[in-house]
């Protein structure tokens, strides 16, 4: 997963927003939901954002997937985060 192109991200004291160039539409995030979104930006693979955060927060793997998972299928679709082969790519 990659974030989109057609988005903006601000870090306001460990919260996000998030303005989606393509519709105008803000979107916030709370610190956990940052993290996540700065790991993505990283190109962290997802077992190993669920892995990080398990450590960092010293809690379930199992319930951090699900809420990792859940968030991350919410910011795909809103086209927030896109899978790395629906980038466009450059001139061949």
């Amino acid at each position: 997963m990659r974030l989109s192109p057609d988005v903006v991200f601000r870090d306001l004291e460990g919260e996000a927003v998030i303005l989606d160039l393509a519709s105008g539409r803000y979107f916030g995030l709370n610190a956990v939901g940052t993290r996540i979104w700065t790991l993505l930006d990283a190109g962290m693979p997802i077992e190993r954002i669920v892995q990080t955060l398990a450590e960092e927060y010293d809690a379930d793997a199992a319930q951090i997937d699900r809420d990792v998972k859940a968030l991350i299928e919410n910011l795909s679709s809103r086209g927030l985060i896109v899978r790395s082969d629906e980038l466009p790519r450059g001139p061949a």
